[in-house]
């Protein structure tokens, strides 16, 4: 007996659009949208009309898959859609160098606008509303997109530069910087300032990123230009624009935690910015020497503490600045202040010593002033020459060894 025949279930009939013509004319008109764009950026952008034939071609793909994505979100508005990598995955990474977010936006909505336009000529009768609609949420999932492109590209750009930046301080204050340094410099913008000097402090805790940035906003207050950066425990600035350094540091100041901040003195450029870099080093090192210190310090008034400490180049310089011109001045200037100086400042017992008047004495003490910058009136600036002349004696070799 033959077995009854089972009926086999029908195949599903494929599921049709519900607005399956406006689909299909969007599909053949995508190609005239986005010439219209194009034509529509030209004749409207003149950012875009001075651009070079490679960037134009760059920009006119966006826009092609621009209008391609959208065809594909109007054939599917619930699925799951990566927009900015349908759209911006076109152009290269370095297309967001070459146009500002302010001219994405611009061509985005020249793009938006041309669709617009064509929608009474795309929709089929009495799809107008839904395409319309379509495309504001569309136009506001692009805009999303825009942003994270670029927030993205900012965000490798600023760690890039962070680690270009640090590159950049860790050679002038390690004595290493170079054409190389300088030219990393200019990547960010540098723009080789006539004056230029290093402040040195101790790092705050917590996040040195935002260390660096308030002392980037206390530069643009300030009309400054600088290279920042923490290392190790130290707060590193290199700033350029000003010839006054203890007023470079002041301006700049905030950021820095409690205790010394010393600026070093004022170079030409960022190649002779490690002579400032060492400069405040040096003085950081050995301002706890001095507990009535200013705050903050130059690395110049600290020549005494540094020179005790060690420093070389502070030695050099108060034998340099200060000895050898009093020492080229005359016999009687330096005579005159090393009893002077041995006599507790007393011009009556530097008089009696000296056998001269004591107005003799007032007289050779101010050319003292006027030659070194350095009055032996001030206890500070005493006891600042009287190292000097210490050194200078050692320099000549006066004392037996």
């Amino acid at each position: 007996m033959p077995e009854p025949e089972t009926s086999k279930p029908e195949a599903a009939a494929p599921r049709v659009h519900p607005h399956a013509a406006t689909l299909k004319r969007l599909e053949k008109s995508s190609g005239s949208l986005a010439q219209q764009a194009i034509a529509r950026m030209d004749e409207t952008l003149p950012w875009y009309r001075a651009m070079p034939p490679e960037n134009r071609s760059w920009i006119g793909l966006v826009a092609q898959a621009g209008i391609a994505a959208f065809t594909e979100w109007f054939r599917h508005p619930d699925a799951p859609q990566a927009i900015s990598t349908d759209v911006f995955g076109t152009a290269p990474r370095e297309l967001t160098r070459a146009i500002t977010l302010r001219q994405t936006v611009e061509m985005v909505r020249t793009t938006i606008e041309v669709m617009e336009s064509a929608i009474d000529e795309v929709a089929a009768p009495g799809d107008e509303s839904v395409l319309r609609e379509a495309l504001l949420v569309y136009a506001r999932e692009i805009a999303f997109a825009t942003a994270q492109v670029y927030a993205q590209a900012a965000e490798a750009r600023g760690a890039w530069d962070a680690r270009l930046e640090s590159l950049v301080v860790n050679a002038v204050l390690s004595g290493e910087a170079d054409e190389g340094a300088v030219s990393r410099a200019a990547a960010l913008g540098w723009n080789a300032p006539e004056h230029v000097c290093v402040v040195l402090g101790t790092a705050p805790d917590g996040d040195s990123e935002l260390t660096v940035e308030a002392i980037r906003r206390a530069a643009r207050h300030a009309k400054l230009q600088v290279l920042t950066g923490v290392l190790g425990d130290r707060l590193v600035v290199i700033a350029g624009g000003s010839d006054n350094p203890i007023g470079v540091a002041k301006s700049l100041i905030g950021p820095y935690a409690a205790g010394a901040v010393v600026a070093g003195p004022v170079v030409a450029d960022l190649l002779a910015a490690t002579r400032s870099a060492q400069a405040a080093a040096a003085g950081l090192k050995a301002c706890s020497a001095w507990q009535d210190a200013p705050r903050p310090v130059l690395a110049d008034d600290l020549l005494p503490e540094r020179a005790i400490a060690g420093d070389p180049s502070a030695r050099e310089q108060l034998v340099e600045e200060i000895y050898r011109p009093l020492e080229e001045a005359g016999s009687a200037l330096l005579e005159t202040l090393s009893v002077y100086l041995e006599q507790a400042s007393s011009l009556e017992g530097a008089a009696r010593m000296l056998f001269v008047h004591p107005n003799t004495v007032r007289y050779r003490l101010r050319r003292v002033t006027d030659v070194t910058g350095w009055s032996p009136s001030d206890v500070r600036s005493a006891f600042t020459l009287r190292i000097a002349l210490i050194l200078g004696r050692l320099a000549d070799g006066d004392l037996p060894a």
